[in-house]
C-alpha cells in the first residue's frame, strides 16, 4: 500500500483499521482490533497455532503505521504468543464480532472498543423474569432531543396503565432536568429522597432506609391499579439544604467493582422493591423509565440494559434524524443491531393536524424518513430469505417494508395540542377525561399499552 499524503482523521481511522484487520484475517489468523480511549488502534494477532514470520510481521506493522498515522498506539501490532494475558483479551465478552465476516472457521475478526463514556450503548441485554417467575414490563421513554413531550406522555401512559389495573412505577431518570416526579406527585408530594440520593449513598454503603418512592394521589378507575413515582430529586429533610447539584456531580463515576450501569440498575431495583412496602405489598408489574435526552450514559443504560421496550420520541426535523442516525449506525457497527431493534418503536410527537398541514401527510413523510433511518438496523436480505450457510450463527432476515405498521420504524402518533403546553400537576387530575387530550393521545395510549403488556409470541412482538 502507498503512504498517505493527507492526515488521517478519526472518522477515517475506524474503517481503515477494520479493513487492515480483515486483510490479516484473510491470511487465516484470528485477530482482535483494540481501540483505546483516544481512538488509537492496536491489532492483536493470535499466532499461537500458526507462527508469523518476520516478513509478514513487518508488513503488517508497516501498513498499520502508514495507513493509520496518529491513530495507532505505540505498539500497532502485537502477537498473542508474546502476551501473558492473551486469552483475557481475545476471549473478552466486551469484544464484538465483525458481523460482515462468517462466524465460523479461521480468519475471524473481533473488535474491542474502549471509551470513557457511552460504552453501554453497545452492551445490549433484556431483563429476564424475576426469581418467582413474575415478569415486570420495563419500558424506556427516550428522545434524542428534549422538548418533544416525552415526560407528559409518560404521565399520560402511567395513568392509563393504572386505570387498567396495573401497579405502575414511573422512574425519573432525567437527572439533569427532573420533571416526572413533580408532574405526577406535585412538589409537595415527593418522597424525601430521589434516584440521585441512592446513587451517592450506595457508593459509600449507606443506601439503607432511603425513602425513594411515593404513591401519587391519582385514583385509578380500576381498584387494583396503583400509580407510584420515583423522582430524580427528593424533597430533602427539613432544615437541611438539599445539595442536588453536588450530588449530581458525583453520580456518574465508575467505582471499584461497580460500574455506573450497575449502580443505576441497582437504584431502579431499589425503587421497585420500595413499592412492595406499600399497602398492597406487591412490586410493580409495569415500570416506565423516563430517560434523559441525548447520547448520554443514562440513556445508554436505560435503553440497552434496563428495558424490554424503548419508545423513541422525535419530531420530523434534521436534528432528530441525524441524532438517531448516528445512534443506529453505532449499533450496526458494534454488531448489536439484531438485539436492539427488537426493543424499539418510534413515536411521532407533536404531529400537526391543520388545514394546511394534515396529520396523514405529515406521518407519510415521517414514516419514510424513519424507515430510511432504521434501515441501518435491518437486514439487507429479502423478508423470509434465510442467511447463507457460510454464517451459521446468523438469524433469519428481519427486513420489514416501509408500510409495515408493526415495524420498529412505524411511528405511533401524538397530536400537537397547545392546551398541553405548560400543564402542571395541579391542572392534571382529569387529563384523560378532556376531549383535546383524548384526541392528542388516543392512538398513542392504545398502541403503547398493547406493546408494553404484550408477552413473548404475541402479535405485537417478542416483548
Amino acid at each position: 500500500m502507498s503512504r498517505r499524503t493527507t492526515p488521517v482523521r478519526f472518522d477515517e481511522a475506524g474503517p481503515l483499521a477494520l479493513s487492515l484487520a480483515r486483510t490479516v484475517a484473510d491470511e487465516e489468523f484470528t485477530v482482535l482490533l483494540v481501540r483505546d480511549v483516544r481512538g488509537r488502534f492496536t491489532l492483536i494477532v493470535d499466532d499461537r497455532e500458526q507462527p508469523v514470520d518476520d516478513a509478514r510481521r513487518e508488513r503488517w506493522h508497516r501498513e498499520l503505521t502508514e495507513q493509520l498515522g496518529p491513530y495507532v498506539t505505540g505498539r500497532p501490532l502485537t502477537l498473542a504468543s508474546q502476551m501473558i494475558t492473551a486469552d483475557a483479551l481475545l476471549k473478552s465478552k466486551r469484544a464484538a464480532r465483525d458481523t460482515l465476516r462468517p462466524s465460523g472457521g479461521a480468519g475471524r475478526v473481533r473488535i474491542l472498543d474502549n471509551t470513557v463514556v457511552g460504552e453501554d450503548w453497545a452492551k445490549v441485554s433484556t431483563p429476564g423474569p424475576e426469581a418467582n417467575g413474575k415478569r415486570i414490563h420495563r419500558t424506556a421513554l427516550y428522545g434524542f432531543k428534549g422538548g418533544v413531550g416525552r415526560t407528559t406522555a409518560t404521565a399520560m401512559l402511567a395513568r392509563r396503565l393504572a386505570d387498567e389495573g396495573h401497579i405502575v412505577l414511573v422512574v425519573d431518570l432525567d437527572l439533569e432536568s427532573p420533571g416526572a416526579g413533580p408532574l405526577l406527585a406535585g412538589p409537595q408530594g415527593l418522597p424525601r429522597n430521589g434516584i440521585v440520593d441512592h446513587l451517592v449513598e450506595a457508593a459509600v454503603g449507606n443506601a439503607y432506609g432511603l425513602e425513594l418512592v411515593t404513591r401519587t394521589d391519582y385514583a385509578p378507575r380500576s381498584r387494583s391499579g396503583e400509580l407510584w413515582v420515583a423522582p430524580a430529586r427528593g424533597q430533602g429533610t427539613d432544615g437541611v439544604p438539599y445539595a442536588y447539584v453536588d450530588k449530581l456531580n458525583r453520580v456518574y463515576a465508575d467505582l471499584p467493582g461497580s460500574s455506573f450501569a450497575d449502580r443505576l440498575a441497582d437504584a431502579v431495583e431499589a425503587c421497585e422493591k420500595a413499592v412492595a412496602l406499600g399497602d398492597s405489598g406487591l412490586r410493580p408489574d409495569v415500570v416506565l423509565l423516563d430517560s434523559r435526552a441525548g447520547i448520554h450514559d443514562v440513556a445508554a443504560v436505560t435503553i440497552s440494559r434496563l428495558c424490554d421496550l424503548a419508545l423513541l420520541f422525535g419530531a420530523d426535523n434534521a436534528q432528530t434524524w441525524a441524532g438517531y442516525g448516528d445512534l443506529f449506525a453505532a449499533w450496526q457497527s458494534s454488531g448489536k443491531a439484531p438485539d436492539i431493534r427488537e426493543k424499539l418503536r418510534m413515536v411521532a410527537s407533536m404531529v400537526p393536524d391543520t388545514v394546511h398541514h394534515s396529520m396523514d401527510d405529515y406521518l407519510d413523510v415521517f414514516t419514510a424518513r424513519s424507515y430510511e433511518c432504521f434501515a441501518a438496523l435491518y437486514d439487507e436480505l429479502a423478508p423470509g430469505e434465510a442467511p447463507s450457510a457460510a454464517d451459521a450463527g446468523a438469524r433469519y432476515a428481519f427486513a420489514p417494508s416501509e408500510k409495515d405498521d408493526s415495524a420498529p420504524h412505524h411511528p405511533i402518533p401524538i397530536l400537537f395540542e397547545p392546551g398541553l403546553v405548560g400543564l402542571g400537576a395541579g391542572d392534571a387530575r382529569n387529563w384523560q377525561d378532556r376531549a383535546f387530550v383524548k384526541a392528542a393521545y388516543g392512538e398513542f395510549l392504545d398502541t403503547a399499552v398493547r406493546l408494553i403488556t404484550a408477552g413473548p409470541g404475541d402479535e405485537e412482538g417478542t416483548r
